[in-house]
Formats: C-alpha cells, sequence, structure tokens
C-alpha cells in the first residue's frame, strides 16, 4: 500500500470545498456517498444561487493565498482555481437563471439522485420519504430564478421548455415515476403513510412547474436555439478544461468527420462485401446473430462483458485494485434512453455502476452497435477512471479524487478508450468494428454541429446558416438510430451548449498527450505506465491534464 501523504494546506482548502458542495447541494453528495441523514434538495433559489457564488469566491481566495508544497500542491490549486473561476464565470454571464433543458437541469439531476438512494430496508424508505417532501421548496426555488431571468429577457430557448414540458408531463402521469416509486402499501405503518404524503408532494410539485413553463416562460421563450460566441465560450472551456480555437475546432470537426465516413465505409464492405454503411447495417440489424432479447439478457450481456475485460486488461495492460474488480451492471428505472456510470462511493460501500436506461416498448438489444458502449461506461473507460481517482487516497485529497475533473477529460478518455480497445483487438468482428466506427462518427458529427449551432455558423456546402431544423437533417445522415432518438439529441446539444463536443474534443487532447509523451520518452515509453501517470492524477481539466503530465 502507498506512504499516504502528509495533507497541506493546499489539500485542507481542497477538503474544505469538498464539504461546501456537499453542503449546499445534496445531490453531490449523494453522489460521492456523503449524504447520511441529509434530507433536503439544494436550494435553487437566487438566495441559494449567491451563497454557492459567494462560497466558490471565498475559496478561490484561499486558494491563491495558498503556498504550493509540492507538485500535488499545484495541480489542485491549478485545477481547482480554473474551475472556481468558470462556475463564477458563467453564474455572473446569468446562466442559472435560463438553465432549464432536456437532460441536465434542476428537474432531471433531482429526480435522477432518487435513482442512487438504497431502498433495502424501512429505514432507506424513510429517507427517500423525507427527500421527496423536500422536493417541493427546491423547486419553487428554482422556479424563483427562472422568473428573474424572465424579468432580465435571460430565457432559455422555446424548443427546451417544450421538451421540458413533455418530461414533466411523462413523470407526473399516473403511470410516471412519482406515482410508481415504492410501495407504501408494502411498507405499512408510518414508513409508509410518509412515503406517500413525499410521493403526493413531490408529484404536485413536478406538476406546478409544469404549469409554470407551460402559462409563463413558454411564451417569453427565446426563438434561437444557439447561445452565442461569448457564452458558448465560457461553457466549452467549463466542459473542458481547456481554452481551444472554436473555428479551428470545427474545422478539425468537419475533417475528423470525413475520416470516420471514409473508415466506416471500409468496415462496411468486410461486414458485407460490396456493401454501403446503411446496407451493411440493415444486414445486421436484419440477422438474428449480435441479438439479445429482452432487458435482463441485456443486463447480463454487460455484466458478462465487462467482467471480461476487467479480467483481461488487468492482467496486460493497466493497474486495476481489487476495489474496482466489482462494477455494477443495471437497467435503469427510468426509460428516457441512454447508458450512463456512477462512480463508486468514498469507501466503495455502493461500487461503480454502469446503467442503461430503456426506452418503453424496446425488447431487442444488438451487441454489435452497443460493445464500445460497455467499454466506454465499464473498463478501460469511467470505471477505471473514475474509480481509480477514488482509489488514490493515500497521494489524492478528497476534491480531486472525488469532484474534480471536466467532461473532456472523463468523456474524452472513455472515447479514447473505445479506440484503444480497437487497437488491442477488441473490435476484430467486422460487425463490433463498425459499430465502434457508427459511435465514433456519431461523436464527430457532434462537434460540428453543435459548434455550428450555437455560433451560427454557415451550413457545409449549402446556404443559409446552422439551425434547429438543419442540425436534424444533418444528424439523420450521419448516424444509424430511431429518429426520436435524433430529436432528443439535437434537443440535448441546443439546450447543453458545448458538452457533446467534449466527448471527441477531449480524445483528440488525450491523443495529444499520450502522443507527446511517446515524442519525449522515445524507446522508453510505456502506455501502461502512461496511463497509470494519467489516471494517478485524478480528475483534472486537459489543460492541467497537458501541463501535470510535459512536467513529468
Amino acid at each position: 500500500m502507498a506512504e499516504r501523504r502528509s495533507q497541506t494546506a493546499v489539500d485542507r482548502i481542497a477538503e474544505a470545498w469538498v464539504d461546501t458542495e456537499t453542503r449546499l447541494d445534496l445531490i453531490t453528495a449523494t453522489y460521492i456517498g456523503r449524504d447520511a441523514g441529509r434530507t433536503a434538495f439544494a436550494d435553487y433559489g437566487p438566495a441559494g444561487r449567491a451563497e454557492a457564488r459567494e462560497a466558490a469566491r471565498a475559496a478561490r481566495s484561499e486558494l491563491l493565498a495558498a503556498e504550493p508544497a509540492d507538485d500535488v500542491d499545484r495541480v489542485t490549486q491549478a485545477d481547482l482555481v480554473a474551475t472556481l473561476d468558470d462556475s463564477i464565470a458563467l453564474e455572473e454571464a446569468g446562466w442559472n437563471a435560463r438553465d432549464l433543458n432536456v437532460i441536465e437541469s434542476p428537474p432531471q439531476m433531482i429526480r435522477d439522485a432518487l435513482d442512487l438512494m438504497p431502498t433495502d430496508g424501512a429505514e432507506d424508505w424513510a429517507a427517500i420519504a423525507a427527500r421527496l417532501a423536500s422536493i417541493p421548496a427546491s423547486l419553487a426555488g428554482y422556479t424563483e430564478t427562472l422568473r428573474e431571468g424572465m424579468a432580465a429577457a435571460n430565457v432559455p430557448a422555446r424548443h427546451q421548455v417544450a421538451e421540458v414540458i413533455a418530461q414533466l408531463d411523462r413523470m407526473t402521469a399516473d403511470t410516471g415515476f412519482f406515482a410508481t416509486f415504492g410501495s407504501d402499501e408494502a411498507l405499512g405503518g408510518a414508513v409508509g403513510a410518509d412515503l406517500a404524503r413525499g410521493r403526493r408532494a413531490a408529484r404536485e410539485a413536478y406538476t406546478a412547474l409544469r404549469e409554470f413553463l407551460a402559462s409563463e416562460l413558454a411564451p417569453v421563450a427565446g426563438e434561437t436555439d444557439g447561445v452565442g460566441r461569448e457564452l458558448y465560450a465560457l461553457h466549452s472551456r467549463t466542459f473542458l478544461g481547456a481554452r481551444i480555437d472554436l473555428d479551428e475546432t470545427y474545422e478539425w470537426g468537419m475533417e475528423e468527420l470525413a475520416r470516420m465516413v471514409a473508415e466506416q465505409e471500409a468496415a462496411a464492405g468486410r461486414v458485407l462485401p460490396g456493401a454501403t454503411v446503411r446496407e451493411a447495417v440493415a444486414h445486421l440489424e436484419a440477422s438474428p446473430d449480435h441479438k439479445l432479447h429482452g432487458t435482463e439478457a441485456l443486463r447480463h450481456w454487460m455484466q458478462e462483458t465487462s467482467d471480461r475485460a476487467v479480467e483481461e486488461l488487468g492482467r496486460a495492460h493497466f493497474d486495476i485494485p481489487d476495489e474496482l474488480r466489482t462494477l455494477e451492471c443495471l437497467i435503469a428505472p427510468t426509460q428516457e434512453g441512454g447508458v450512463y456510470y456512477t462512480g463508486p462511493t468514498d469507501d466503495f460501500s455502493r461500487p461503480g455502476r454502469m446503467w442503461w436506461s430503456v426506452p418503453a416498448g424496446v425488447t431487442e438489444f444488438e451487441t454489435w452497435r452497443e460493445l464500445t458502449t460497455v467499454y466506454h461506461e465499464g473498463v478501460p473507460g469511467h470505471h477505471l477512471q473514475i474509480g481509480q481517482a477514488v482509489h488514490n487516497r493515500a497521494s489524492l485529497n478528497a476534491w480531486r479524487r472525488l469532484l474534480a475533473g471536466t467532461s473532456g477529460h472523463a468523456e474524452g478518455w472513455a472515447l479514447y478508450a473505445e479506440r484503444l480497445m480497437d487497437e488491442l483487438g477488441y473490435m476484430d468482428d467486422p460487425a463490433n468494428r463498425l459499430g465502434m466506427l457508427d459511435a465514433q462518427r456519431f461523436r464527430a458529427a457532434r462537434v460540428v454541429l453543435d459548434i455550428g449551432v450555437h455560433l451560427g455558423k454557415p451550413r457545409p456546402g449549402s446556404g443559409g446558416t446552422w439551425d434547429r431544423d438543419y442540425a436534424l437533417e444533418f444528424m439523420r445522415s450521419h448516424v444509424n438510430m430511431p429518429d426520436e432518438e435524433i430529436r432528443f439529441e439535437v434537443n440535448r446539444y441546443l439546450g447543453w451548449p458545448g458538452q457533446a463536443p467534449s466527448y471527441k474534443v477531449g480524445q483528440r487532447i488525450w491523443e495529444q498527450i499520450r502522443d507527446e509523451a511517446r515524442a519525449r520518452e522515445g524507446a522508453e515509453f510505456s502506455l501502461r505506465d502512461f496511463h497509470r501517470r494519467a489516471l494517478g492524477l485524478g480528475g483534472v481539466g486537459l489543460d492541467t491534464l497537458r501541463s501535470a503530465l510535459s512536467a513529468g
């Protein structure tokens, strides 16, 4: 076991920031397992936002006044200051007053956090009931913040409002989440009664939010989906932890997309000689091979595939601690679509988990399309990356292990991991490789679309500028997925600017950093050692990652 590093002044400030974040935000506390005894969701109102902003400013001042004791401190100081700067800048730009989208705004985050709560007995359900009862106050504050934005003509786009209203309709329906979550009859007694009241209160609060969105916000919502260059640059920097040239990145995205198209066309011919990509996909979809029937078969395949990757990669390519050799694969209780990962708690009492949210009515799954997703979310993707940071207690403070990092670092690593599995021979089956390239093409298309819409770029090869309608047309020409999923994806990008490109741009930066290390070290370069050093830093912004690894 590694010798524990002595705590420094910078460590203490970073640890205190974790305490502050978890005090102010129950969702953050829940994700990292520091939520015991906590019942109230965050105050999303103007007062709560002001408290969070002032806490960030105070922590930033403390950090800048502290003297780093070593290189670990220098990384912590640089990265946490950058993180706080970005959060303050977004708040000052008024983003929180218009923060409504289909995937990562308070209505979704509150509901999603309930999935992580244990449900093993009456005590667990009592905690859930208490949290459900706190939802009305939290959503009331959030509504107040949106009204503040309305008063300043700082509002989300009309399409985002309409899509969230549809989500809330599903959540609050008689067959929706808040009508069916838990069984107060089975629990009985006071806990059952509290659960029934909490569930009813939460459902009524979400219904009230829905009515506010429909009657007050929708009529004044924005007609333009793009957020503009200045606000987009802030989001891009926040999601990457790096400053990039947006125009150069857009042009690179076009080139990368063309490269992915060429690779996929070549792969299609190996699936079915002479076939186009669409013909090869149709051939695979019609074949009984590579198919799973039912969610239990999907869950079993996910688990089996993940366990095999952990065992084999841990022998030859990565250092995988024992605590990370457990990854639970689960079917999510929601039906919104998508696959996601939740990290382990600080003590590993709750392991890392891969969740598959299966849309209603979907009963068939194609492994050729999804194998790369398992590697992305599991090992060597998010589970290895995030779990390794949690495991590094001896050298990293709590902020570095549990909260630091950006989407570009995390999702960029996960796409890097997908490509690495191809390089290691795990995608030699032509069908699986076509699926991997399909995912990579999808992520390249998002770079072009996201920057194109939000910056109002000219459409490639045609007149006019990017807008939502063209974005839908563009995606339909580049991805193989049902139209309802394409619509959800495009709506996600329009309401969450800068996040979707962070995957592919993050992969680009990860690969650049690896190649720079290989060039510096020459014959001494070891890929396993590079991975160990890089993941040993924990979650950091990509500018910090490059600086730390280039410094040795």
